[in-house]
């Protein structure tokens, strides 16, 4: 029995059309390939797609039924065979996959590649869907032949369904116990399942048509790139090879050609791309000393700032949610390391775990001094009332500070209005417990995307010119910072903390199954969501993940 694609058929809320149609709507006119223009070429002639909306349609042409896609991801819309792209699905699409959406598809409860996910919603990345209302009538929709590195799948799985207790609604994939074919009705204007994809690689999926009378049909092969290992321009569309290049050669997403160093020599630096790391209060012989901590409690490497270039790959680009207008306008790009640790996402936390509570008279105070960079840097959390706190923005002025207590682990939400290189420069302060003062200020160099490659920039301060960013207007609701109307403090006077802005709850990437705060994991959708999210993508374009470059000093824990 097959699946019926149809207005009555997707059990779906009004509430949730809703924010659907809303997604949508907001996500019509986006241009792919990053950015600006049409379609970038692709291997054969071919156009890589990687963002906004399109619509897989059935359609009579020249008395013949035909598969056609309605590119809507550009200035102006466009009529493509599907053997004349590639879709590029960006790894920022990886999120956390219900138990019941995987089993679905013969899968265990894991990160699969989707599209259309529950976390979706604030990624820059297609938004396929199918339309049935210029076929005639309805028409069945096969998956005839499939080849890809994993299994794929396609269903709806809302939210709501989750907590409703209801199965996915499953309307084919390659694999048992997936249906192979679905009905798409006449009446379908846009219908958006989700895609999942289990592994990335290159994946060709031939779908046949069929019209109602069992008689008129079109077979085509579409194309689809998932992750980054491979470039999508090197890939043939349709049923075409894939090129034997090794992915990660000059000319592909994952080696930048930019260069943040002021000459050709590359400055040793260790790059950190993804993983635990801690910014640090560490004891040096009865004073403070600023050090980064890499890796978890058992094993971990130190580091001084400026021996290291942190590195935020284009996994971390998401859509500004709306409120968090103190960030730019909501729509617009926007790097976010979230609160819980995500697989491709470098994860900065602060730490004083080295000292005890008696040791130090009141709290440590860290405090962002200065940002030299394209765009601004905050740091903020989800409010213990709702809304959102906002700690640090270098959007609204400097210096801006935050306290924390000895022997304490935290995380915050970190956040870049721009792609290239930052230096941020910290201080550390603290009274010791016989009342000595203590703090030492460092500078660290940042990476945002993948126009710069992170391993040619020197770590520290650094000798790029400086750049202006943008100033933003924070949310009316925030309470300013009484740091930002001082002058830049030495550590031994430390700013106060900035105030609160009110605001939507935050991204969240899901991935491992975390939850958007930071807690325990969570098979619920409360914990899978974006609000906007958090979500991408990155993006897209690839993402950038370089090979970690050699450490240039160690120290032992």
């Amino acid at each position: 029995m097959t699946a019926a694609l149809t207005r009555g058929g997707r059990a779906l809320t009004a509430a949730a059309l809703t924010t659907a149609t809303a997604v949508l709507l907001g996500a019509a006119g986006l241009v792919v390939a990053g950015g600006s223009g049409d379609a970038r070429a692709a291997g054969g002639g071919a156009v890589v797609l990687d963002e906004g909306e399109i619509d897989l349609a059935p359609r009579v042409v020249d008395g013949r039924l035909r598969l056609r896609i309605d590119d809507r991801t550009g200035a102006t819309p466009v009529e493509r065979a599907p053997s004349e792209v590639v879709l590029h699905v960006p790894p920022a699409t990886r999120q956390h996959t219900p138990s019941p959406l995987a089993e679905a598809f013969g899968l265990v409860s894991q990160d699969l590649w989707q599209l259309n996910g529950q976390q979706s919603a604030g990624l820059f990345a297609l938004e396929p869907g199918w339309s049935g209302a210029r076929a005639g009538d309805a028409t069945e929709v096969r998956l005839s032949a499939f080849a890809g590195p994993g299994v794929f799948g396609m269903a709806d799985f809302t939210s709501e369904m989750e907590n409703a207790d209801e199965p996915p609604r499953v309307y084919l994939g390659s694999a048992d116990p997936a249906p192979r074919a679905f009905t798409l009705g006449a009446d379908a204007q846009r219908r958006t399942p989700t895609w999942l994809f289990a592994a990335e690689g290159v994946y060709r999926l031939t779908f046949t048509v069929t019209g109602a009378d069992g008689g008129a049909s079109d077979t085509e092969t579409l194309a689809v790139v998932v992750g980054d290992d491979v470039d999508p321009a090197d890939v043939l569309p349709g049923d075409g090879a894939t090129p034997t290049g090794t992915p990660g050669t000059p000319g592909t997403p994952g080696t930048p050609t930019g260069s943040g160093g002021p000459s050709g020599t590359a400055p040793t630096a260790h790059v950190i791309s993804k993983g635990h790391l801690d910014l640090a209060a560490r004891k040096s012989d009865g004073d403070l000393e600023f050090q980064v901590k890499e890796g978890t409690p058992e094993d971990h490497e130190w580091y001084e700032p400026d021996e290291v270039v942190l590195h935020v790959t284009p996994v971390a680009r998401r859509k500004i949610p709306q409120g968090y207008d103190f960030l730019g306008t909501p729509g617009d790009p926007v790097w976010w390391l979230p609160m819980s640790q995500h697989p491709d996402i470098v994860w900065p936390g602060w730490s004083t775990t080295e000292w005890d509570k008696d040791e130090i008279d009141g709290r440590f105070t860290y405090r962002l001094d200065s940002v030299r960079g394209p765009g601004n840097v905050a740091l903020f959390s989800d409010g213990a009332l709702g809304g959102t706190e906002v700690q640090i923005n270098s959007g609204d002025g400097l210096p801006d500070a935050m306290t924390i207590a000895a022997d304490t682990h935290r995380h915050t939400y970190w956040a870049f209005t721009a792609e290239g290189v930052y230096r941020t420069t910290w201080s550390w302060s603290a009274t010791l417990a016989d009342g000595t003062r203590v703090g030492d200020t460092e500078t660290l160099a940042w990476v945002v995307g993948d126009d710069v490659d992170p391993g040619g920039v020197r770590p520290g301060e650094g000798s790029e010119p400086s750049a202006t960013p943008t100033p933003t207007t924070a949310t009316p609701s925030a309470t300013p910072s009484a740091a930002s109307s001082e002058p830049a403090a030495s550590p031994s006077a430390p700013a106060a903390p900035s105030g609160s802005a009110a605001g939507a709850p935050a991204p969240s990437y899901g991935s491992g199954g975390t939850s958007v705060n930071g807690s325990l994991a969570t098979t619920g959708s409360g914990a899978a969501l974006l609000a906007g999210t958090a979500v991408a993508a990155l993006l897209l374009g690839g993402a950038a993940v370089l090979s970690v470059r050699r450490r240039q000093r160690r120290r032992a824990s």
